[in-house]
This record gives structure tokens, sequence and C-alpha cells, in this order.
């Protein structure tokens, strides 16, 4: 009795077909894939300046004095001040931390019809930051009179 050693593999036709079925599926990703890039960019941002007035609020209540965030006018800078003397401005010896959105976030840039306090029990003068992404898409994080701030 002989036995034949019967070789296994992939012929070159089931390669290309493999191959074409990929292309067309990756036809299809990647301009989906593309488009949902700036949308979660923007997402990102937001959640981003939010976690920092949120962070703002939470410090006014502990340190028991205001803290206050200046959207500086280039658009993706802006400033916490820890205002220990509760004059909404930023003197000589007072705390505070420069923050650029678009280290993490490089499409998205924002405006704000006017800079937040968060006084020291936990309410804030209110106002609304408008993020503004590459493809035009935008996001408002508003900060409530009540010291709420949230993404709408």
């Amino acid at each position: 009795m002989r036995l034949f050693n019967k070789q296994s593999g992939f012929t070159l036709i089931e390669l290309i077909v493999i191959i074409a079925i990929l292309a067309v599926f990756a036809g299809i990703a990647v301009p989906n894939f593309l488009s949902y890039i700036p949308k979660s960019r923007l997402n990102g941002a937001a959640r981003q300046v939010m976690g920092d007035l949120m962070a703002a609020r939470m410090k006014a209540v502990k340190e028991n004095n205001r803290f206050r965030v200046f959207f500086l006018s280039d658009n993706h800078h802006y400033k916490i001040l820890d205002d220990d003397n509760n004059n909404n401005a930023e003197d000589s010896g007072e705390w505070t931390n420069i923050k650029d959105i678009q280290s993490e976030y490089s499409d998205v840039t924002f405006s704000a019809t006017a800079d937040p306090i968060f006084y020291p029990r936990g309410t804030a003068y209110g106002t609304t930051i408008i993020l503004t992404n590459s493809a035009g898409s935008t996001k408002d994080v508003k900060v409530h009179i009540t010291g709420r701030v949230k993404i709408e």
C-alpha cells in the first residue's frame, strides 16, 4: 500500500478572492472612520473642558475661595485661577494653571460668552462655552448659576 503525500494550502485564485473581499470592506470602512475622527475629538475636548470646570468648582468649595476660568482670545487656551483674595483678577502669588485644548484635540477651538466664576458655596457665574471642530460641528458646555456643568 502506498501513501500519497497530499499538499494542503491555498491556491493563488483563493488568495486573490480573499484580498479583493478585504479591499471592498476597507473601501467601505475607511470613509466612515475618517468622518468619525473629528466627532470623537470634539466629544473628547468637551469632556476635558467640562472636567476642568467641575474640578475648579470642587476646589472653590474645598478651599473656600473663588476660582475663575479665563478663556483666552486665541480660542484654544484657557486659564484656571485660584482667586485667593476674591477680587476676580490675577494677582501675584495666586495659583494659575494654563490649559491648551489643542495639545490633545488639534482641530478643536472654542468661544465663550463669559468667563465662569465658581464661588465657595458651589454656585457659579454661568456661561456657555461653544466648542467647534474642523468639520463645523459644535458642542456646548454650559455652566449654570447653580454650579452645574453640563455638555449639551
